[in-house]
This record gives structure tokens, C-alpha cells and sequence, in this order.
């Protein structure tokens, strides 16, 4: 029988989220440097490009690889034969101490996101509790613990369905995939979880994107049975779609895909599709009554040397004082480099702009002539102007677009993904554009940012109102003032190349 210390399991989760919110799995980075060597697509290369670069800086200064550092998903097993050195505590309250030191900790803060009262007032918790954590009792004498931190943007876009049993998956999730826009920051995985029940379905995909990345090893082996096909098949199918990278268009969309499943009824085929995004984070540990879990720094020479370079197309732009006139000219696939003063705002800010708007209310910042980042930002340390700060999904904005760009002078917007037809339509209307900067190099991103401070809505915490000083940001035109968006043409023009190319083969 293995006792087991409480305060071991605590200090291991809390060691935990801190390890996996600055490294990447090392398989997960070894396939995005697959994908970056046969990736064709420019615009998709510079993103990876990016999304590794971002990787190491981050690997190198400790600091979170994405500024959404997610809400904490834990599996934990617990062996029938352990037992705990005291009974004081849950297994759900000493992951959630765990976790809110990890959050809190001074030397690399981590993004509060969660919220309580989800259905009402949506209160921040400010320490990114509680956590999201299954318990299951097992055989042996040690506790497992797959533990990850999920991004919004990708957990937003999980999709379920009751198919009938004679239902193709793959059918489904090749038709359903392209539905889901580029908000869960692709390259990434696709957990897909099949059987059991509805709710046993999903647990059953988010499960599975704990494990390694192995898609390549599969594909030089063969597969061995019908989930396999199905793993292989899905694989196909998704990257001849054409995504690519941000959405941008290119060869790899998914890394890899991984599926569970289980017994379920005769007339039923639950299926529940969950992606991992370019920051996926997730590590793997067992307590056997010896300590803590050690978790091994992985070797710096592991990531590749990968540099980013802006072509010769670059556009540099002084945001300060440009005109409709001036972005009238920004074309849809641009890379543009900012400098100059931008504004902040995320989903709550727009609601509180709206309701003040409503009320004939003055705003506390003008947004005349100016540029918006959807962001929220993780908080500076030492002698940061600001943590990391990479983009937040901007069609969650579409429904304020509108308002933004008709009653308050706004200029243009920045974000990552695409954005609705509606809204294109919308920034046609206005003669605006919709920059993108890469969802997932958010530390990159960060360095580009030279000075910051709140302008409004302190009280929102990281859905504060930022004035940012920004020199050399790097961004691409996603949608230009004609509303044309790269994330139509993009997509389309690959799945064609990708087709034409497997034709000639």
C-alpha cells in the first residue's frame, strides 16, 4: 500500500501547469517542424515559422507560449491500493490548490480566465479555479495524472453529433471541420471520441489528446485495426482540405489525429470532435509515495533553429494618423509591420461599449481613427511592458463590428481567425481591413509591444482596455477594405493546388 502526500500532488500540479505553460511537448514540436519543411504555402510557412519561434523564446524565458493559459483539465487515476497521508482535502480541491499557486505564482503569472456564475454575472475567480477534474479508481498502488490547460479558442469549437450506425465519421468530420473557421489555431490534433454515451463521448476525446503525437509512426507501420483506418482516413482527408496554417491555405492542417471509443448502444454512434490548437499543453506524471512528480526540462537543442524573416513586400506603417485613404490601398494577404499607439478590447469591453453607447453614455477612450486588439494580455514581470499577448478569436467580436466601425470612429481591427460574411461585408461598408496576427506566438508577439497601460475598465482585469506602444508588430491583412478575406481565397486556392497535385501523381 503506497501513502501518498497530499501536498506531493499539489506541488506536482502546481509545478505542472507552470512546466507546460513555457514547453511544448516535444512531440508536438517535432511534427510542427515536419509540417514547416513540406509546407508550400508562404503565408502558412511564416506562421509556423512563427509558432516555433515562439516556442523556443518561450522554452528559453519561462514565459507562457499563448497569453490564453487556459482552463486546467486533469485526469486523475487513483490506485485502490493508495492511501492519502490525510483525508482533510478532495482530490478536486488539491488540484485546485495546485492550481491557483501555479497561477499565482510571482515569477511567471499565469491568465486567470475562468469565470463563475457562467449563466449570470460571469465573475472572474482571479486564480483560474476551479478545475476541470475526472477521477477515476483504478487498480495498483500509484496515482496517474494527465493534466493539460485548454485554450478557449480551441475548446469553443468542439463539435458532437448522434450519428446513425451506418453513418460515416469521417464523412462528418470532413464536412464538419471547415465549419469551425481557424479559431482553434491550426496546425494542431483533432480528439475524437466514439461511443459510450454523449457525455462519455467527449470525455473520451479530450482524453485523447493527452497522448503523443505518433501519426507518422502509424502511417510508415499500417494500421492495425478499424480505428486506425479511421485515424489514417481522417488524417487524409482533413489536409487535402486545404486550411492550412491559421487558416491561411497550405498542406497541414492537423498533426495528428487521435481517437477513443467504447461499447454503446446498438442503435446510437455518439461522436464528439475536440481540437488541440498550436499551443497545445498537456503533460503526463505518476505519485508512488517518493515525492513529487519530477518533471525534466527538455534540451534546448530539441527545437529547431528557425528563423523569420518579413519578405520584401513588407509594408511598414505609423497607425498613428492614417486614413481611410491610406489602408485603401492594404491588400488581402499583405504582411504588414505596425508601429505607433493601438487600443485593446476583448468581448466584455464591447458589451460594456454597447451598453454605454445604449445609454448615450461618453466613452472613456476615442477610438477615432484608431486600431483595436482583441487580446488579453498575461501579466508583465520585471521589465516587460506587457506578457504575452497574442490575438483572442475575433468572430466573436462580428456581432459588435458594426457598432465599432459606425458609431465610434474605429479605423480597423486586429485579431486572429476570420471573420463572418456579414462582417466582411460590414468592413467593406466602412472601408476598413481586419489585420491577423498569429494565434499561438503570443511571447513574440509581446516583444513587439514596447509600452502599455489600462485606459479603461480596470476593473475587467485582463478584458481591461490597453493602450499599447507597438513597434514592428507583424500582422497580415485578412480582410481588405474591398472585404475580400484570405481566409476564403486562401483555403480555396490549396484545396484546388493540393487536388491538381495528387491528379499529376
Amino acid at each position: 500500500m503506497a501513502i501518498i502526500k497530499q501536498q506531493d500532488l499539489i506541488d506536482s500540479i502546481e509545478d505542472a501547469l507552470q512546466y507546460i505553460s513555457y514547453y511544448h511537448p516535444i512531440d508536438f514540436i517535432q511534427a510542427l517542424e515536419k509540417a514547416y519543411n513540406k509546407e508550400e504555402s508562404k503565408a502558412a510557412k511564416d506562421a509556423i515559422a512563427q509558432i516555433l519561434i515562439n516556442s523556443r523564446m518561450s522554452a528559453t524565458g519561462k514565459r507562457p507560449i499563448c497569453q490564453d493559459t487556459g482552463i486546467v483539465t486533469c485526469f486523475v487515476k487513483v490506485g485502490m491500493a493508495v492511501q492519502w497521508d490525510k483525508t482533510d482535502m478532495t482530490v478536486q480541491q488539491m488540484v485546485d490548490e495546485g492550481t491557483r499557486r501555479a497561477y499565482l505564482n510571482p515569477d511567471n503569472p499565469l491568465r486567470a480566465s475562468i469565470v463563475s456564475d457562467p449563466a449570470g454575472a460571469r465573475t472572474n475567480t482571479k486564480d483560474n479555479t476551479p478545475a476541470v477534474v475526472h477521477i477515476d479508481l483504478v487498480a495498483g498502488n500509484e496515482i496517474e495524472v494527465m493534466i493539460a490547460a485548454k485554450g478557449g479558442g480551441s475548446e469553443n469549437k468542439a463539435k458532437m453529433v448522434m450519428l446513425n450506425p451506418s453513418d460515416s465519421i469521417a464523412d462528418w468530420v470532413v464536412k464538419t471541420l471547415p465549419t469551425m473557421g481557424a479559431g482553434w489555431c491550426p496546425p494542431g490534433m483533432l480528439g475524437i471520441g466514439i461511443g459510450g454515451t454523449a457525455e462519455k463521448a467527449g470525455l473520451l476525446a479530450k482524453e485523447s489528446l493527452m497522448e503523443p503525437v505518433n501519426i507518422q509512426d502509424l502511417i510508415e507501420r499500417g494500421p492495425q485495426n478499424a480505428e486506425e483506418e479511421l485515424r489514417l482516413e481522417i488524417f487524409d482527408r482533413v489536409n487535402k482540405l486545404g486550411i492550412g496554417a491559421q487558416g491561411l491555405g497550405g498542406l497541414t492542417t492537423v498533426v495528428d489525429v487521435k481517437i477513443n471509443t467504447m461499447p454503446t448502444h446498438a442503435a446510437s454512434k455518439p461522436v464528439v470532435m475536440i481540437p488541440n490548437c498550436a499551443a497545445t499543453r498537456h503533460i503526463h506524471f505518476h505519485l508512488d509515495g517518493s515525492g513529487p512528480a519530477d518533471l525534466i526540462p527538455p534540451k534546448l537543442e530539441e527545437w529547431p533553429e528557425i528563423t523569420w524573416e518579413v519578405g520584401e513586400n513588407v509594408r511598414r506603417v505609423n497607425v498613428d494618423g492614417l486614413t481611410k485613404a491610406d489602408i485603401s490601398e492594404w491588400k488581402t494577404g499583405e504582411t504588414v509591420l505596425l508601429s505607433g499607439t493601438i487600443l485593446t478590447g476583448r468581448d466584455a469591453a464591447h458589451k460594456r461599449i454597447q451598453d454605454m453607447l445604449a445609454k448615450g453614455e461618453k466613452l472613456p477612450v476615442d477610438f477615432t481613427n484608431k486600431f483595436i486588439y482583441y487580446v488579453g494580455p498575461v501579466d508583465a514581470v520585471g521589465d516587460e511592458a506587457v506578457g504575452p499577448a497574442g490575438p483572442t478569436t475575433a468572430t466573436r467580436m462580428d456581432k459588435f463590428t458594426e457598432m465599432m466601425l459606425a458609431d465610434t470612429g474605429l479605423l480597423g481591427t486586429i485579431g486572429k481567425a476570420e471573420r463572418g460574411a456579414a462582417t466582411c461585408q460590414t468592413i467593406k461598408e466602412h472601408k476598413s481591413v481586419y489585420l491577423m496576427a498569429v494565434g499561438g506566438a503570443a511571447y513574440l508577439v509581446s516583444k513587439a509591444i514596447k509600452k502599455a497601460k489600462v485606459v479603461a475598465f480596470e476593473d475587467m482585469g485582463m478584458e481591461a482596455i490597453y493602450e499599447f506602444e507597438v513597434e514592428d508588430m507583424p500582422v497580415t491583412v485578412a480582410v481588405d477594405s474591398t472585404g475580400e478575406s484570405v481566409h476564403v481565397t486562401g483555403p480555396e486556392i490549396w484545396k484546388v493546388k493540393i487536388q491538381e497535385a495528387q491528379t499529376k501523381a
